[in-house]
């Protein structure tokens, strides 16, 4: 019974990471909101302890890159108020329109969708007071280049924060989707940025915010 109950268990997995992928490239807005988000979301990615951490004041300029479907833009839209605004930045027309509608839905004016590059997210000149990305990093190419070229959309005294799969659990093992936070880490100093503060309260990512380098 332990051996079929395993090979059955095996079965449904692979079912599932089938169906992953299926719904990725399946170009419908709603099935991919549904395999970024997953099930249970809240619990493992503690959205309320990221945003206080974050320490965000009313009137931050925010970056959300690699948006999404807004898991984190609406909230962050939320915490910046009054008088704050964030930019939603993601490569993907459909989530972007998606987060676009859903803003107006809940009445968040001050976010704003912005269609980024993949070598570059278009943000405003006016620059950020913090670049956020959530399970985003270990999508981007060139990353040393990518985050030297981002210093001209931080304000000074900006920060970057970045979350990512930490290489625990399945998901991000069987697809690749995570980077250590020690690549993180070297990654960053080479564009230019120092570490300022590394959380661990989230149990399948670690979470690290940067400031550029003191007179860099």
């Amino acid at each position: 019974m332990t051996i079929l109950r395993a090979k059955d268990g095996q079965v449904r997995l692979w079912a599932f990471s089938l169906g992953v992928v299926i719904l990725l490239f399946s170009g419908c807005t709603s099935l991919k909101k549904w395999a970024y988000e997953g099930f249970n979301r809240d619990k493992w990615q503690k959205p309320d302890e990221v945003i206080r951490a974050l320490k965000i004041r009313p009137g931050d300029q925010i970056a959300d890159v690699g948006s999404g479907s807004g898991y984190f833009t609406f909230r962050l839209a939320k915490a910046v108020l009054p008088g704050g605004r964030v930019f939603a930045a993601d490569v993907d027309e459909g989530l972007n329109q998606y987060v676009a509608d859903e803003a107006r839905r809940q009445g968040l004016g001050n976010v704003q969708v912005i269609l980024a590059r993949p070598e570059d997210p278009q943000l405003p000149k006016s620059g950020t007071d913090l670049a956020f990305t959530c399970n985003t990093y270990h999508h981007i190419e060139n990353r040393v280049s990518y985050f030297s070229n981002f210093r001209k959309y931080l304000r000074p005294n900006g920060r970057i924060a970045i979350i990512d799969f930490n290489g625990k659990g399945w998901f991000a093992t069987l697809w690749g989707h995570y980077t250590p936070a020690d690549v993180v880490k070297e990654e960053l100093k080479q564009a230019g940025y120092e570490l300022r503060q590394e959380f661990d309260f989230l149990p399948r990512q670690h979470f690290l915010i940067f400031a550029m380098e003191q007179g860099g």
